[in-house]
Parts: C-alpha cells; structure tokens; sequence
C-alpha cells in the first residue's frame, strides 16, 4: 500500500480518489476469489480516509477540502462506480471500508459524504448504491444510522417542497432500503418532543409504503440468517415497535403541540389553533391506515416464526420498549387535561390494547398475562385494555397444544351450561381481519 500512497500522492483530489477505487476494487476482487469474506485491514481504510475524505496523514497537517464543485464530482465518480461494478460481493466490502465508522476523527467527514452520496443515488436512482446503503444500515451503529436518516429527511421532506415524491420511487427501486429507512427514521422521530413528531410529508410517504405492501416492514427479518438474542445498539430487524409508538402516542402528542407562532413573530391565537388543528386532521386518518397495516403484519408473524423455529424464542417487539412506551403514555396522560383529551386518551389505549393482544397472540410480544398487568397498571383505565388484561395469568392445561394458541381472554363462568350450535343455522364464515377488506398478500420484490 506504500507504493500506492506514493503514487496518489502526485495525482490531483480528483483523480487520486478515483484511482484508490480503482486499486482496492483490484485487491478486493483477488482476495474474494480465495477468501469468502476477506478482512478490511488498517491499509485499504488510511488510504480511502486520506484520498476520499481528505484526512491528512501526518500529525498537524493542515486538513485538505475539496470545493462545491470537486465534491459533486466526486460523488459522480462514486455513484458510477458502485453502477457499474457488477459483483456485488466487492460492491459491498468497498462500500464498508469507505463508511464503517471506525472511531476517529475521520468519522464525520465519512458520515458527511455519506449523507450526500445516498440522497445523490436516490435522485438519480442508483439501486446498487442503495442496496449498499441498506446493508450499512443493518450492520451499523444504531446512532450513525440516525444520523443518515436525518440527512435524506432533511434534503427531501425539508429543504425543497414536493420532493419527498423523488424519496418516494426507492419504493420499487430498492425495497430492501426502505424497510432500513424506516426503521431509522421511527427510531428518529419517537414523539417525545414536538420537534420529533414526523413531518407530513415523511409520514404520508411511510404509510403510503407500507399500506401498498404491509410485508414491506418484514424485508430484513425475511431475508437475514437469525440467532435468538440480537446485538444491542444497531437497529431492529422490523421497525413494528417504532410504527407502534408512532399509532399509539399521536393522538396524545398532537394534542400536546403547541401551536406554531403566526409569520411576524405573534401568536394569533385562533390562527394558530386552526393550523394545528388541520395538521392533527390531516394526520389522523393516516395513523388508522398505518395502525391497520401494523396489526396485519403482526397477525402474519406466527407463521414467519414457526417457519424460522423463532416462535417463542425472538420477540420482534422487545419487551423493553413496550415498557417505555407504557411509561411515555402514563406521563403523556397525566400530563394532558383528562377532561380536554378524553377522547385523545381514550383512541391511544385502544390502540396499545390491540396491538398488545394481537403481538402477543402471534409470539412476536413474548409477556405473559401477569407481565402485562403489571406494566400497564398505572396506565388510565379502559375497557379494552382490561379486557386484554383480564384474562387468566395461567392455563397449564394448554401446554400441550401446538405452539400459536392463545387462550381466550374470557372463559365462561362456572355454572353456566355450555349449549351446541343450532343444527338448522349454518356456521359463519371466517372473517377476513377487517369484514370486507382482505389483505393483499404479494410477494416481496
């Protein structure tokens, strides 16, 4: 790698990055040929961070930077590269040793082109670049990944109006990325704030997604080998926890918002409750579609489990976030006039109340009935809730049956005879999740 850098060293910005691809595709490709999974040594990565980012390799150096223009070059090149390269092991190894964070100053020069390098494929529609992009997110801190998301959020729900419909076509472009993405971005904006509500356009693209093709939000669990225990501190397999805070804490957190100050600096107190109260109105049936199109997926789960020999061993929704989100709500709700958001209270309990039953009927919520009473019992009463809760704590006589059974919340009192079903009515048939609506079940691109 000496004689490399010696080399580069002559060359302008420009033409020394282009010629450090091109070297370590040349040494990567040779390596995959007798080794499965090569390791990136210190090398390949001292090159790429002194001739991409610019990070100087001597102590006290002045650090180099590249103008507007050389920069967007640059991301020319690298867009063209990943195109063209049609193996896509090297793709992948060359794209980890450009942005695996490495903890070092370089960092923020890597996660800085990073953030431009994908927004630049997804306006000129670079699929392999955002398949890359969709396995950085898998095997990456959960923080960096945060930062990434908040970067495409920033340029295309953000800066320009209507652009989010270019956001919006890595839809068919790349799936795969779009499941990563939005487990970053629910990861993101967790509504503990106002400041972390999504923005409109944000959630309208989400939901529109997910309600298309609910099996979307299982790409990554579908498609990756799994261990029962995952590691902590990178993203979910699904983003099903955060899409369930996201349907369970709205009502409550729009109706805590604070309404935005009028254009010169005043509030103008009805003006301003007009404007939130048509942001909540615009939101509200988007949350419905999404909170339908979660219990659809939640409610395929057990079969996807069983499949993997997961039932009952992997929780997709950990129990530890269900536990902060039941805090969240109990503080949002004695925050909140009881009297002024009865109804926002009442709409967010239904929801956890649903989403609870159906995620631990289909094993992807592994409590046990005490569980559930115990972490849910300083939430506000209602009636659904506690009919989830209410059932039996234990049910040994059920341990034999096959794995997916869920006993039902209600058993009949004792002393009331159990009387056979008429033999001149027919059964009725099985209904659909919703009477009337089927799910569309497609299979994934």
């Amino acid at each position: 790698m000496s004689d490399i850098r010696h080399s580069l060293l002559r060359r302008d910005a420009l033409s020394a990055a282009k010629e450090v691809l091109y070297h370590l595709d040349v040494y990567f490709s040779s390596q995959l040929q007798s080794v499965p999974l090569p390791i990136v040594d210190k090398g390949p990565v001292e090159l790429l961070e002194e001739f991409v980012f610019q990070v100087p390799k001597e102590r006290g150096a002045p650090a180099k930077r590249l103008n507007s223009l050389q920069e967007l070059q640059l991301l020319e090149i690298m867009c063209n590269y990943f195109q063209e390269q049609s193996k896509d092991s090297v793709r992948q190894i060359i794209f980890s040793s450009l942005f695996s964070p490495q903890g070092n100053k370089a960092d923020d020069c890597r996660m800085a082109l990073l953030g431009k390098l994908v927004s630049m494929a997804v306006a000129v529609g670079r699929g392999p670049v955002l398949e890359c992009a969709a396995s950085w997110l898998q095997r990456t801190p959960a923080v960096y990944c945060v930062r990434l998301a908040q970067a495409l959020v920033d340029d295309y729900c953000s800066l320009v109006p209507g652009s989010v419909q270019t956001l919006k076509q890595t839809f068919s472009g790349s799936p795969r990325f779009c499941c990563q993405f939005i487990t970053a971005v629910t990861m993101l904006y967790d509504m503990s704030s106002d400041d972390l509500i999504p923005p409109p356009d944000l959630l309208e693209m989400v939901v529109s997604w997910i309600f298309e093709d609910p099996r979307l939000i299982l790409i990554t669990f579908l498609n990756t080998p799994i261990a029962a225990s995952l590691p902590i501190g990178f993203l979910e397999l699904t983003p099903l926890s955060g899409l369930i805070r996201w349907c369970v804490k709205a009502p409550l957190a729009y109706k805590r918002r604070k309404p935005p100050p009028a254009s010169n600096g005043h509030l103008n107190g009805k003006a301003a409750k007009d404007s939130a109260a048509g942001c909540d109105q615009e939101s509200r049936p988007l949350y419905s579609k999404l909170h339908l199109s979660v219990l659809q997926v939640l409610m395929m789960l057990q079969g996807h489990l069983t499949e993997k020999n997961l039932y009952g061993r992997l929780g997709l929704v950990p129990f530890d976030h269900v536990v902060s989100l039941v805090e969240e709500m109990s503080r949002l709700s004695d925050a909140l006039n009881p009297l002024h958001a009865s109804k926002e209270i009442e709409l967010a309990l239904d929801r956890l109340a649903q989403a609870l039953q159906v995620a631990m009927a289909s094993g992807a919520l592994l409590w046990t009935r005490e569980d559930l009473r115990t972490v849910c019992s300083r939430l506000p009463h209602n009636n659904l809730l506690q009919l989830v809760i209410s059932g039996p704590v234990q049910q040994p006589s059920h341990a034999a049956l096959p794995p997916g059974f869920y006993p039902p919340i209600h058993t009949p009192p004792l002393g009331y005879p159990t009387h056979a079903a008429h033999p001149a009515i027919p059964a009725h048939p099985v209904q659909t999740f919703m009477p009337g609506m089927a799910f569309p079940y497609r299979p994934i691109r």
